[in-house]
């Protein structure tokens, strides 16, 4: 099991996910603030982090935007009382690998969090290139092991659902991807597939177009039926 850190300033709360994910065979540290969290984070020793928003000393946005900074690959579920649209879409933005509202369920908190750890052990596709001339450096290549890509000779830096929907994307390019497809290939929970067909996969699809920005690289949006990437000559 993985070595978490639950970050959540409720102390009841905070015991209560402990005993929890750690009955569940998981390895517990704790923070009660954001500034704490940081500081257990720089060790880097942990394998994901549920992290409340609402944070004394530094909120739980800016814990997650400095996070992403450093540990980038770091899978990361947000676990608040926030549940407007505006909300999960900030916290998809700043890099969450998942979105839970308060309350919740623990059998369902159990689940997510091995769902979205196990997508950040697991290849979950194969690599492939696509060359633009016989001497020439493919446009994009995607890592078949961690979550990072390169345009051209620009490495950049995924986040573990990032990562998923563009290799997806890249796989199938020339083809349409539909809404179904990506939710499938990122296992989502049942109980998310309304709200991530609503907004999410939105914000990922916008963030995947502002990482990989190039004239001759097209993530487009097929009204009606999904997403469909096109790679062209530079």
């Amino acid at each position: 099991m993985a070595h978490l850190l639950i970050v959540e300033d409720d102390e009841l709360l905070r015991d209560a996910l402990g005993s929890l994910l750690g009955q569940a065979g998981h390895q517990v540290s704790m923070a009660p603030d954001g500034e704490s969290a940081l500081a257990e984070l720089a060790d880097g020793r942990f394998e994901g982090v549920v992290l409340d928003l609402g944070l004394p000393r530094i909120d739980g946005l800016t814990v997650l935007q400095r996070l992403r900074v450093q540990l980038p690959t770091l899978p990361v579920l947000i676990l608040t009382a926030r549940d407007g649209v505006e909300d999960r879409v900030a916290g998809l933005n700043a890099g969450a690998d998942d979105y839970l509202t308060k309350p919740f369920n623990g059998d369902e908190l159990k689940a997510r969090l091995q769902s979205m750890l196990r997508r950040s052990k697991l290849p979950a596709f194969g690599q492939a290139d696509t060359s633009v001339g016989k001497d020439r450096q493919p446009l994009l290549r995607v890592d078949t092991d961690v979550p990072r890509a390169w345009l051209q000779d620009d490495m950049v830096e995924l986040t573990q659902r990032e990562w998923e929907l563009l290799a997806l994307l890249f796989r199938r390019q020339g083809q349409v991807v539909s809404r179904e497809d990506v939710f499938a290939a990122w296992q989502s929970g049942a109980g998310e597939a309304g709200a991530m067909a609503s907004n999410a996969l939105e914000v990922y699809v916008h963030r995947l177009r502002r990482k990989l920005a190039h004239p001759a690289l097209h993530i487009r949006n097929i009204r009606g039926l999904g997403y469909m990437m096109e790679l062209g000559a530079r």
